[in-house]
């Protein structure tokens, strides 16, 4: 049976800017919700081309503003000239934010490969050099444990890990993923790489099973059989998804921890109830004041 942790687990959660009043009204009960936890910080999406900015924008200084969370604001090289992307990022600095999270963002669709702005960034690690330039932000990167879509081996993708990090971030943060032996062989390999930076799991607790089809089937994450048999056809019966769901996701992160995890990154999809049953198991609790 497992036992509560007795090492201090650290959690951290992302959100997604509202596009609707009731979208608004989720996102902020959900906040209320997980904010007791703790984070050591919450992070906030950038769409596509840069097509949520000013809600990113909005969304991070309302949560300075009306809580005592750390937000981390999402930035990508997507859309975006150089001059655009450090101007957003001295306004964030201006109000407060001291966390970044530094990403290329995706290719158009259609696109063989990533086509960066005339005047912007041709990677994330460009990004990341920049931001140091400007202030002294402390930076996450993403890291992908089944390898990056568009990267032409493992180790080429470990390669722009590490570059990433040597251009100045400070932490990786992965790509969700089921299977937890690949986290684990990831983990070694970017070790034997030299990679000393904290990588962060992301875990994404399952709240729809169709959208979570869409999500893999963009990302490249493996969905295994098992998972499929577990949560095919539940997508009516929420009830039933949502202790199945919990259950894995439980298991998924106590697996981790028995593996030396500390740190877990969740991909709340602005729904707290899930995740706040997990951070429960493994032990975290509300901050007491």
């Amino acid at each position: 049976m497992f036992l509560l942790q007795q090492e201090k687990i650290n959690v951290s959660f992302e959100f997604f800017p509202p596009s609707s009043v009731k979208l608004t009204n989720q996102l902020w009960d959900s906040i209320i919700r997980l904010a007791p936890l703790a984070p050591s910080f919450v992070s906030v999406t950038y769409g596509a081309g840069g097509s949520t900015r000013e809600r990113t924008f909005e969304t991070v200084k309302r949560i300075i503003d009306e809580t005592e969370l750390t937000p981390a604001a999402h930035l990508t090289c997507v859309g975006s000239s150089r001059e655009e992307l450090s101007k957003i990022a001295n306004q964030y600095w201006e109000i407060g934010v001291r966390h970044l999270v530094a990403l290329r963002g995706d290719k158009d669709t259609g696109d063989k490969n990533f086509i960066p702005h005339p005047e912007g960034f041709k990677n994330a690690g460009e990004l990341v050099k920049c931001l140091r330039e400007i202030a002294n932000f402390e930076i996450s990167v993403a890291a992908y444990p089944e390898v990056h879509p568009d990267a032409i081996s493992a180790e080429s993708d470990l390669d722009n890990l590490a570059y990433k990090l040597d251009c100045g971030a400070t932490r990786a943060i992965t790509q969700f993923f089921f299977d937890i032996d690949t986290f684990l062989r990831f983990r070694d390999s970017a070790s034997k790489r030299g990679i000393e930076a904290l990588i962060v799991p992301g875990i994404l607790p399952v709240t729809n099973f169709e959208r979570l089809k869409k999500f893999t089937d963009q990302c490249g994450t493996t969905l295994p059989e098992w998972l499929k048999q577990m949560l095919n056809g539940l997508d009516e019966d929420p009830d039933s998804r949502r202790l199945i769901a919990g259950w894995i996701a439980i298991d998924q992160c106590i697996r981790l921890s028995e593996n030396g995890v500390k740190d877990f990154h969740f991909y709340t999809l602005n729904r707290a109830e899930l995740t706040r049953a997990i951070c429960h198991a493994l032990g975290v609790r509300d901050k007491k004041i």
